[in-house]
């Protein structure tokens, strides 16, 4: 279907070699009166680089906005003279005014505004007291949030025009390729109406920072100020909302991610409609099937899901998952790189009966789940568990009877190890009833240098196996070359940290 927006006449721009159609200055709920046969055809082609962006960009630009926020701050403030003198005492905290500026764009002729939740809460220091919205025509509207989402970094405001606004709408980012063109138009640096272009790096790219980490990547030029702003395609939609880029000098090397409009439309719809915004919880922590985890289980890379811990009481735990499985399908949907089980699990409203697949020390199962509702961020933060946390906080335990070395273990692992017995768990803080090996000593050249094991580390067991003795981690390594792994997964219990699985690439 056609882009319509509020304002102008029906202009036929050329993309590409062939003809769109944009409708504009239709009243709110007017029908676009065109047969769809006529439609199909004027879609832009998806190969081919456009003459120009200039015709499109007049279209849309008017729809662009900057926000500018305010907000006051208590700092520290100094004294001089103290300082200079050496004398206790400082000047004390002063309230000063921080200022800050973002992008967004209209969705409604009455001026529902969308943006970053991290424009107007100055990157999470706080809500600003003023936001203030300026058009492209630079007038200047005093605005009010509708709705916030920190989880997915969304925001609705709106503003009272008086009059009908130019306003875009949002397209289907399932539909965007990789190589597709794509436009951004926002505020970077405060230099307001900047228009960048550039083409779709990667879809859905996860780089693992939450639940709702799937992004468009995209080189079109992406700078602090172009938060919030639009990413179009080139029929007019906004298929991604400008979120974040990777910056080791401060300003844009080409690689810049846009939340999915397949992801931000619903929420933006509920925000709008004051709707609470729920999602799926099943409270496990988890992490992605690397190539060393693959390798010790034999699996395929990229794969699944590997479960590190079961939080008690919830979903996950009544259906019988435990720490070790792998989650491979989560209500149909295969568990990937792309596609994590965190993504997907959220997705799906609580409440709903899911079926879960998984591998289980080689076996597949499938077990039923009631999907629960993810708690708050700051509940979640309380239940912040770090997978490596204390595996550097191992302490050298006391000397105990000479015990020969394993060259096996050495050689293969780079550890040095002993029996644990009740008296060195009881050091280390474990129950003395704790069965397994305890490291003395690591190869600084070894992959468990690398993953940050340290003495005291307990060996609790290998590819699920439990290790009560030197022996059995020597079947163990031996079982897996065997096997033709590269790698055997060492479950281990840091001093002071809860267990957690760890694959050590085999020498």
């Amino acid at each position: 279907m056609p882009v319509r927006y509020a304002y102008g006449v029906t202009t036929a721009l050329l993309l590409g070699g062939a003809a769109l159609t944009l409708v504009t200055g239709l009243p709110a709920g007017a029908q676009v009166a065109q047969n769809d046969a006529q439609t199909m055809q004027t879609v832009a082609p998806r190969s081919g680089a456009p003459a120009s962006f200039a015709d499109l960009t007049a279209q849309l630009q008017p729809a662009v906005v900057n926000i500018a926020t305010r907000q006051q701050v208590q700092v520290q403030a100094s004294n001089p003279l103290a300082e200079m003198f050496g004398m206790s005492g400082g000047g004390g905290t002063q309230t000063q005014q921080a200022q800050a500026q973002g992008s967004g764009f209209v969705i409604s002729p009455d001026g529902y505004i969308v943006t970053n939740d991290h424009v107007i809460t100055a990157g999470g220091q706080g809500l600003a007291d003023t936001i203030t919205v300026k058009m492209a025509d630079g007038t200047e509207y005093p605005a009010k949030i509708i709705g916030r989402d920190t989880a997915s970094d969304i925001a609705v405001l709106k503003i009272n025009p008086g009059k009908a606004l130019p306003f875009v709408k949002f397209g289907q980012s399932s539909k965007a390729r990789a190589g597709d063109w794509v436009i951004a138009i926002g505020n970077p640096f405060g230099l307001g109406g900047s228009v960048t272009a550039g083409i779709i790096s990667a879809v859905y790219r996860n780089t693992g920072a939450g639940a709702y980490d799937h992004y468009i990547q995209t080189d079109a030029s992406i700078n602090s100020g172009n938060s919030g702003g639009p990413m179009f395609d080139m029929a007019g939609n906004v298929i991604g909302i400008n979120n974040w880029i990777i910056a080791p000098s401060g300003g844009n090397i080409g690689i810049g991610f846009a939340i999915p409009s397949d992801i931000a439309a619903p929420i933006v719809e509920k925000l709008r409609s004051g709707a609470a915004i729920e999602r799926g919880y099943l409270g496990v922590v988890v992490e992605p099937v690397d190539d060393d985890l693959a390798d010790s289980l034999g699996l395929q890379h990229d794969h699944g899901g590997f479960v590190q811990r079961v939080e008690p009481g919830q979903g996950a735990a009544l259906a019988g998952l435990m720490a070790g499985d792998v989650v491979t399908k989560v209500d149909g949907k295969l568990v990937t790189q792309e596609q994590t089980l965190s993504f997907i699990v959220a997705n799906i409203p609580p409440g709903k009966r899911i079926q879960i697949e998984l591998n289980r020390e080689g076996q597949s199962r499938t077990v039923t789940a009631v999907v629960g509702k993810r708690p708050t961020d700051e509940e979640l933060a309380q239940q912040a568990f770090d997978p490596r946390k204390g595996a550097q906080q191992g302490k050298t335990p006391r000397p105990a009877p000479p015990v020969a070395p394993s060259s096996v273990i050495e050689k293969s692992l780079g550890l040095s190890v002993i029996p644990l017995t009740p008296q060195i768990a009881a050091r280390l803080g474990a129950n003395e009833d704790t069965q397994g090996l305890v490291i003395t000593g690591v190869d600084t050249s070894s992959d468990a240098a690398t993953k940050k094991l340290s003495g005291g580390i307990i060996i609790l067991s290998a590819n699920y196996r439990p290790v009560t003795s030197i022996a059995a981690l020597e079947a163990q390594i031996r079982a897996a070359k065997a096997a033709g792994r590269e790698a055997i997964l060492l479950k281990l219990q840091p001093p002071g940290s809860s267990a957690v699985y760890v694959p050590i690439r085999l020498r």
